[in-house]
């Protein structure tokens, strides 16, 4: 069974890597923090500042530990690709097929329509976003890297 063709995540270094899951880490902490802070003191507080604390720290926990795990999995994931382009993945060609204006609040952006060919994998199609090009006009051909099993690409 094959996999549905994916773009890589956005390369990450190792020193990036460190540091985002440093900062993904902390980010999941206060809440927790916060819980403890409640049920230790809890004879020392009010009855109002020990469901504050409660409360605020189940928030914070749920919110916080859902966006750290997330920014932990995406700093994994980025990794993962990375390592298996590196090891597994065959030069190939995409040939853009259509251009469309991409809608973004940031710098103008293009939607691309791409056919991704190459030797050792079936020819597939996939959408991705990039940053305003000139040169990114119908008919274009940009390489790209390619895990054949996967079906994990990244534009060179």
């Amino acid at each position: 069974m094959t996999t549905a063709p994916r773009e890589a995540e956005t390369r990450i270094g190792p020193v990036g890597a460190l540091l985002c899951r440093v900062v993904f880490s902390a980010i999941c902490l206060p809440g927790p923090v916060l819980l403890v802070v409640a049920v230790s003191q809890s004879r020392s507080l009010s009855a109002e500042d020990r469901w504050g604390l409660l409360a605020g720290g189940l928030l914070t926990t749920l919110m916080g530990g859902g966006f750290g795990l997330w920014g932990l999995r995406l700093v994994t994931r980025s990794r993962r690709d990375a390592q298996r382009l590196a090891a597994t993945g065959v030069a190939a060609t995409a040939e853009v097929l259509t251009v469309a204006d991409h809608p973004g609040e940031g710098a103008a952006e293009l939607r691309l329509h791409l056919r991704i060919s190459g030797t050792g994998f079936a020819t597939f199609e996939v959408e991705t976003i990039r940053a305003d090009n000139p040169a990114l006009v119908p008919g274009a051909l940009l390489a790209v890297v390619v895990d054949p099993q996967e079906r994990v690409f990244s534009i060179v």
